[in-house]
């Protein structure tokens, strides 16, 4: 019987494990192995950092999806993975050994060496992360009452790609919430971001990118473009224009700092002495790593290209569900027939959309651009779909968006 060993419970990890169940037989084992016990929707952690969403709306427990009859799960840190000898090492466990391994480690906040970003900016990168940015949030609030900093009602976010839009729609739209802690109107909560890019969003066309920044912008988000962040020190983000090192210093003071920069993969894919870059691998056409055939690179670790060459497809839950699905059928392939797939893994996007807070979005969705209200709307049932490719309706009804009014 062979090992097949997954490491991470996020899209793609969780997704492969689910199609294997389905294909399972006597040829092979499954483990699973996740640091927490549940899996999050990674799309919705905005939410939860800004409060507009509990944590427990976007979780679910692996063990809901875990067949113990072919998958043993294993919760646990996984400290490193040795490709040459086929084991990986956990933290409280003891080492397994794997005949395939599917590596689906996800992704860290990436700070670019930036000095005191680490130190001093909230990072957004998981359930816990993003709680912990909810609660600074309210913290702050309530401490302006005894102590009227006006940079307390100040919240900044560093990085206005596609993560930083939704998290200051979200922000815009939790401005009650926190002006209630501070005994302040929602209109004195200021919302800034700022970035290095001169044109935003660049995965919409030219309309719609500019349709989405306005949006942001009608809420009272401050957006600071062509600037890059030189240091962030404690309640303070310094930034220059340009790339003129020589250039005048400028600041922005908040006691919420919030990094949104970019994402890099898991270091442990680095220290497996893969050929990595950030942390991600470019795989083969089979999503295999191109120097060990038995490991699988999938999810935010896997810098997959599209036919031109050009640049990795963006590490979205779309995709990645696409590559477990993928795996799983090469695995069950390679392990009956000793071979892949005769065709390699073919990406085609359904669309991108973002939402703006609760009630508003924008993006496209099968071929066609949508704004507003009905955006916001098919956001949701995506997000249901991806509930479903892994949780089935019993996780669709139970934390399904159906929130489609408010």
């Amino acid at each position: 019987m062979k090992q097949i060993v997954v490491l991470g419970a996020g899209y793609a990890g969780l997704k492969t494990v689910h199609e294997l169940q389905r294909k399972a037989d006597s040829s092979f084992k499954i483990t699973l192995v996740n640091k927490n016990s549940y899996h999050y929707e990674a799309t919705d952690l905005h939410e939860v950092a800004a409060g507009t969403q509990p944590k427990e709306k976007i979780t679910y427990e692996i063990a809901d999806i875990v067949d113990p009859k072919v998958t043993t799960f294993i919760q646990d840190e996984v400290t490193s993975f040795d490709p040459e000898a086929k084991t990986v090492s956990l933290k409280n466990h003891d080492d397994l050994s794997y005949d395939y391994l599917v590596v689906a480690l996800g992704f860290i906040s990436e700070t670019f060496g930036i000095k005191g970003a680490e130190e001093f900016a909230l990072p957004m990168t998981n359930v816990k992360e993003a709680e912990a940015i909810h609660a600074h949030i309210l913290k702050v609030m309530d401490d302006y009452k005894e102590n009227p900093d006006p940079d307390a009602l100040n919240i900044i976010i560093a990085g206005a790609g596609f993560t930083g839009i939704e998290l200051a729609g979200a922000l815009a739209d939790g401005r009650k919430e926190y002006a209630e802690h501070a005994g302040v109107t929602p209109s004195e909560i200021k919302i800034s971001m700022i970035d290095a890019g001169t044109r935003l969003l660049p995965m919409f066309s030219d309309d719609l990118a500019e349709y989405g920044v306005n949006l942001v912008k009608s809420l009272g988000v401050d957006i600071i473009t062509d600037a890059r962040v030189q240091e962030v020190t404690d309640g303070k983000t310094i930034y220059v224009f340009g790339k003129d090192e020589e250039k005048t210093p400028h600041e922005l003071t908040a006691k919420t700092i919030i990094w949104t920069t970019g994402v890099s993969g898991s270091p442990l894919v680095d220290e497996a002495g893969l050929k990595a870059r950030r942390g991600r691998v470019i795989p083969t056409e089979h999503l295999t790593d191109a120097d060990h055939d038995e490991m699988y690179i999938i999810g935010d670790v896997a810098a997959v290209m599209p036919p031109d060459g050009q640049r990795p497809y963006p590490t979205t839950a779309q995709i990645a569900l696409a590559m477990g699905k993928y795996v799983a059928s090469d695995l069950v392939n390679v392990v009956k027939t000793g071979n892949h797939l005769s065709e390699g893994f073919v990406y085609k996007s359904l669309g991108t959309v973002a939402s703006v807070g609760n009630t508003r979005a924008f993006g496209v969705a099968m071929g066609h651009e949508t704004r507003g209200y009905m955006a916001s709307a098919t956001k949701k049932m995506i997000a249901n779909e991806s509930l479903f490719k892994i949780g089935g309706l019993k996780e669709v009804f139970k934390k399904g968006r159906f929130d489609l009014y408010h």
